[in-house]
């Protein structure tokens, strides 16, 4: 089975009862795996869930086939989540559908495949499989996407607020889901009691930049605070989000930093400056402790080795995709580090 952006939501109900392995991909990451979340949830049993990366299957690709035949410690149902890069988990599917007995549901998300890939063309024609393509969606189709969210959370909201939360997750249909959720249960809204959606409760449990989904993490390794690094990274994990798009908040907030400390006067304290950037509206009052906390860490020479590794860092996730949720754990926490000796 194939399905095209448009017609996954009506065909995912079949799909989910009919197939055993399903492929999502295409330049949409975000919208992919929320695809296959959505698929999780209407599998008829999807029990305990197991993680395996491209990178693996390639090394080893009888693994897939293993996995997803064998049965959990207590019988339990299960399914497999895999997350690749391109055609990595090629050899591994081919294996897979060779076998006799029926697997456990395979779930691919392929970043960088599209429906034309090896793997795509190795499942479209498969009664069990499906495949399907996601393209990044434009402002106005996911403020729709967002309101149609709201409904089933029972929030009433208008397109201005529908497009701020669109606009706010930078177009990731993950973040504006979680702030969606974040909403309904701010505002304890339900479908049998629907509360408004309003600008103020909106302004209450969130900022309204684009980076509101990542300002924790961007603020616990700015910040060195170590304690809540792990946490936030898990929180990253659990929403699936792209690791060099993680990156890109930091380099942001890098950005900003550099530009305010080049209106830091000789002597002036940092807080004197984010209280007056923030009355000018050129910082938002929500950001203005993190970064009041931030610019005292990062200023000078101490800034442009952060930037430098930052890039470093973008660098090593380009190139090592397999690994790149690793590579930024591991970056990230050196920076914690670092910061919080000079915030110490």
């Amino acid at each position: 089975m194939k399905a095209s952006q448009k017609d996954f939501a009506s065909l995912a109900p079949k799909a989910a009862k009919a197939a055993r392995v399903f492929f999502f991909c295409g330049p949409d990451e975000a919208g992919a795996a929320e695809a296959a979340q959505r698929i999780t949830a209407l599998l008829p049993d999807a029990g305990e869930r197991v993680e395996l990366a491209g990178a693996e299957l390639r090394r080893d690709p009888v693994r897939l086939g293993d996995e997803a035949r064998s049965t959990s410690l207590f019988g339990d149902a299960r399914h497999i989540y895999v997350r690749a890069a391109g055609d990595e988990a090629f050899d591994a599917v081919e294996i897979l559908l060779a076998g006799d007995a029926e697997p456990c549901p395979v779930l691919i998300v392929a970043s960088a495949a599209t429906d034309k890939s090896r793997t795509a063309k190795l499942l479209a024609d498969r009664p069990d499989a499906l495949v399907a393509m996601f393209y990044p969606p434009d402002l106005r189709s996911l403020a729709d996407q967002v309101r149609q969210m709201a409904n089933a959370a029972g929030v009433r909201m208008d397109t201005a607020i529908a497009t701020r939360i669109a606009k706010g997750a930078g177009l990731d249909i993950r973040l504006a889901q979680s702030e969606v959720t974040k909403l309904g249960l701010y505002l304890d809204a339900a479908p049998e009691h629907p509360r408004d959606g309003t600008a103020e409760a909106l302004d209450a449990i969130g900022a309204s930049t684009e980076d509101d989904g990542f300002a924790g993490v961007v603020g616990a390794v700015l910040g060195g605070h170590g304690a809540r690094l792990p946490a936030e990274l898990r929180r990253m994990k659990e929403l699936g989000l792209n690791p060099v798009g993680l990156l890109l908040a930091f380099e942001r907030r890098a950005a900003q930093l550099g530009q305010l400390a080049g209106k830091l006067g000789p002597r002036e304290d940092a807080s004197a400056l984010i209280e007056r950037e923030k009355l000018a509206r050129r910082v938002f009052w929500k950001d203005s402790a993190d970064l009041t906390e931030q610019l005292r860490i990062w200023r000078g020479p101490r800034l442009a080795r952060l930037i430098e590794r930052l890039m470093a860092l973008h660098r090593d996730l380009l190139g090592n995709s397999q690994n790149a949720e690793l590579l930024l754990a591991q970056g990230l926490a050196e920076i914690t580090r670092g910061a919080s000796v000079r915030r110490g």
